[in-house]
């Protein structure tokens, strides 16, 4: 009634595929480091030369090869650049969190509350404080 089937069934597992598989564990290591890099190119743009250098150390770290620095600048404001850094920050932190690599957390979170203070501080004044009638 039923003619067996004869060729491979499409929903067979491709285990045997001659194509590279990769792990999890590697998977997440790849977007850590492209987390981590994206957040090093703000933070050289900011000028944060120490936390760059330990962004770049990790990013090294997960790339067994150091990382290019950013060489150019945007036109966006310090405000918007520290939004999109505390963003990064928070992305490399869940990741981290998700492969438990306890000193990109650290990292991370530290990032992310350098980038928050400076978000809250006050900004400071475009012009110089004009002096006021009658003073002496």
């Amino acid at each position: 009634m039923y003619e067996p089937i004869r060729t491979k069934s499409v929903h067979t597992s491709a285990d045997d595929a001659d194509f590279p598989h990769r792990s999890r564990e590697d998977a997440l290591d790849i977007q850590l480091a492209g987390h981590l890099a994206a957040l090093l190119a703000v933070t050289d743009e900011l000028g944060l030369t120490a936390m760059g250098d330990r962004i770049a150390e990790q990013v090294a770290r997960l790339r067994a090869a150091p990382p290019a620095r950013h060489a150019g600048r945007s036109e966006a404001s310090p405000a918007a650049l520290h939004r999109r850094a505390h963003a990064l920050a928070g992305r490399a932190l869940v990741v981290a969190a998700s492969r438990a690599d306890t000193a990109v957390a650290i990292l991370a979170a530290e990032a992310m509350d350098a980038h928050a203070a400076a978000l809250a501080a006050p900004a400071a004044p475009t012009t110089a404080p004009t002096a006021l009638v009658g003073a002496p």
